[in-house]
């Protein structure tokens, strides 16, 4: 009840008069309201195989990811496994995900140092997760979020895309400044959520060429839409 008056409110809201606090929680309330549970679309059953399907993403598709990975791990089921192998005999396995040749030495990589230098356990600390071959900020932030439900936010290119065109970031120049602003902004405890919302609404509603505004129900508080899309057009005249 309280998250439909909130919706009702923000249609009498003009988008000028909007504050950036007022539309983030109409934002957040939306998706509250149409996306209660979020989760991401890679299919894993443990800590370790996250990991390795969050590195296989980077510039994929989960799709991809997920048509791979079940033969990827009955190989390799855990990091004690991967460690063995070379990055020639990992490279068969993944040869069609992007990138297979670092993607495969990141892997053993990544196996070698979280078994010796963690006993095989999948770090929670950001910072930490960073050590390991082929995680970056983003795929720490991600293992951090998902795994261990910490507030941190993954900031990926739907992320930065839809962040920005709703208006919930501003002139942020990198993935690092979009991060900022939003754990700033989104309650502690939706930032996990909060992640998911953004992924797969840029993934399915705003799309990076030809965004769906149409099939939005979040044009009242975005300012692409309030700015780009409502605006009328001048007259040839």
């Amino acid at each position: 009840m309280v998250n439909d008056l909130k919706l009702i409110r923000s249609s009498l809201f003009t988008f000028g008069s909007m504050t950036k606090k007022e539309r983030y929680e109409i934002i957040l309330d939306y998706f509250k309201k149409h996306r209660p549970f979020a989760e991401t679309e890679l299919v894993y059953t443990s800590p370790y195989e996250l990991l390795v399907a969050v590195i296989l993403s980077a510039q994929c598709t989960d799709k991809r990811v997920n048509l791979v990975t079940p033969e990827f791990f009955k190989v390799f089921p855990d990091a004690k496994t991967l460690a063995k192998y070379s990055s020639e005999e990992v490279f068969p396995f993944i040869k069609s995900i992007s990138y297979p040749n670092n993607k495969a030495r990141h892997l053993v990589g990544m196996a070698q140092v979280l078994q010796n230098e963690f006993n095989g356990v999948v770090p929670s600390d950001v910072d930490e997760l960073q050590k390991l071959p082929g995680v970056g900020r983003k795929t720490a932030n991600v293992i951090a979020s998902v795994v261990y439900n910490m507030p941190a936010m993954a900031v990926d290119t739907h992320v930065f895309r839809v962040s920005e065109r709703l208006g919930l970031t501003s002139n942020a120049k990198n993935p690092l400044q979009a991060e900022r602003q939003l754990v700033k902004n989104i309650p502690e405890e939706l930032i996990p959520l909060a992640h998911h919302w953004l992924i797969l609404h840029g993934r399915y509603v705003c799309i990076a060429r030809k965004p769906k505004c149409s099939e939005c129900g979040l044009t009242t508080a975005c300012k692409y839409y309030n700015r780009t899309v409502s605006k009328p057009k001048k007259s040839a005249n």
